[in-house]
């Protein structure tokens, strides 16, 4: 949650837009007997809505050229719902997060993440979903053009690197097993709702009904609900072989 913004500052590029908050000092009690506090240093957040991958027009050079001046306090927070797009620019952020961020980026998949869209939500730390959020991994697309030998060349090159930047995402955290992702790269499309995220954990935290549990919280909170409802249905149908 953030408390004490000083002031929120917008930054747009053709698809997406950065906001940047600045959250004053914040004391935290650990022991009021001791009078101890902890203090959390004033540092910024930038949001980043995603959409598309797809910056043809004005380019994301100025949203990058802010992000490269945070400091090693501040917070990188993507909040997505994007069908993807070109995965050079989803590199950018990968890069990006690489060089800045490291360990200090949250990404909340609002609605769903598709394709780019997916993997930028699995470079984040803190994964979070909601309970109909939904992600899709696929293999890449797109085209090649010039003479026969430098087609082949062009296409060897871009399958090598490409595949290894998807495995390094998807099968190292163990998102996809080698063997779904084999079965990835031949063409087959994962489709996965928000259980399927937690007990993958690809996602690391649900907001449901105004709180946010852990994944595995989640999966425990939503199976209980379920034997909750089970057993009302139980009663019911005893309830009702007792007044015929």
């Amino acid at each position: 949650m953030i408390n004490n913004v000083d002031k929120d500052k917008e930054l747009s590029s053709e698809k997406h837009t950065l906001f940047i908050k600045e959250i004053a000092d914040k004391y935290n009690l650990i022991n009021k007997e001791k009078n101890l506090y902890e203090i959390i240093p004033k540092h910024k957040i930038y949001i980043v809505y995603i959409d598309a991958f797809k910056e043809f027009k004005k380019g994301l050079h100025s949203v990058f050229n802010e992000l490269r001046n945070a400091s090693s306090r501040d917070i990188l927070e993507f909040r997505i719902s994007s069908y993807g797009g070109l995965i050079l620019e989803g590199q950018q952020f990968y890069n990006l997060i690489q060089e800045v961020f490291n360990d200090r980026v949250v990404a909340y998949l609002d609605n769903h993440g598709y394709s780019m869209g997916a993997l930028l939500f699995c470079m984040a730390k803190k994964r979070v979903i909601y309970p109909y959020s939904n992600i899709m991994f696929h293999n890449y697309s797109g085209g090649v053009f010039g003479k026969g030998q430098e087609i082949e060349s062009q296409v060897k090159y871009f399958s090598k690197v490409l595949k290894k930047f998807f495995k390094d995402i998807i099968v190292k955290q163990g998102f996809l097993t080698k063997k779904e992702f084999n079965e990835m790269m031949l063409g087959k499309d994962f489709w996965l709702d928000t259980k399927e995220m937690c007990k993958r954990k690809i996602a690391t935290h649900v907001i449901y009904d105004g709180k946010e549990y852990k994944a595995k919280e989640y999966l425990k909170l939503i199976k209980k609900n379920k034997e909750k409802k089970k057993a009302k249905k139980i009663e019911k149908r005893s309830d009702e072989d007792i007044v015929e």
